[in-house]
């Protein structure tokens, strides 16, 4: 019988484990939408998760993560967004993302604002196959334009109702 695949809170053990995922300085920038450095040295999560509007998950495997993705509340904006997520390189081409994406959709749809975003670097065809297959949908041009106004990259911004999270998670 196969283990379930469980999302807990990141814990501090996990930075060693994660901060190994990225394979090159390409896969940080993918993922990290800038570039931390690579390899990646683990006190980048405590900067990360020093933000109070940040929630950082590790999708487990029994004991084993698999998985890590944050969710980033904005109140004033209404809205939350998944962001930094990345699967362990072995298990990437598998589901694993897009089983992420969706158990991080319910801790988001906990907080009870209405809408979710992701953005993604252009070229990251495997992350927007990810998001479309969890149900995301690309913004209109004008949200995407006005989203990446000061953004260092120019990304591709998708939208989630998190109204809808229940029945489709």
């Amino acid at each position: 019988m196969a283990r379930p695949e469980v999302l807990r809170e990141f814990r501090k053990s996990d930075a060693r484990e994660v901060a190994r995922w990225p394979t090159s300085s390409e896969d940080v920038r993918r993922w990290a939408g800038s570039d931390p450095g690579w390899p990646v040295d683990v006190s980048v999560f405590g900067r990360w998760h020093a933000e109070p509007d940040v929630r950082p998950y590790v999708l487990c495997d029994g004991e084993e993560p698999v998985g890590y993705g944050e969710v980033w509340i904005d109140e004033p904006e209404q809205e939350v967004e998944l962001a930094r997520i990345i699967v362990s390189p072995d298990r990437r081409g598998r589901g694993v993302g897009q089983r992420l994406v969706r158990l991080l959709l319910e801790r988001a749809s906990l907080v009870g604002l209405p809408d979710a975003f992701v953005r993604v670097v252009p070229e990251n065809g495997s992350a927007l196959a990810c998001y479309r297959g969890a149900g995301f949908s690309p913004v209109s041009e004008s949200e995407r334009e006005e989203f990446n106004r000061g953004q260092p990259v120019d990304y591709v911004w998708m939208h989630y109702h998190l109204s809808t999270s229940a029945s489709k998670c």
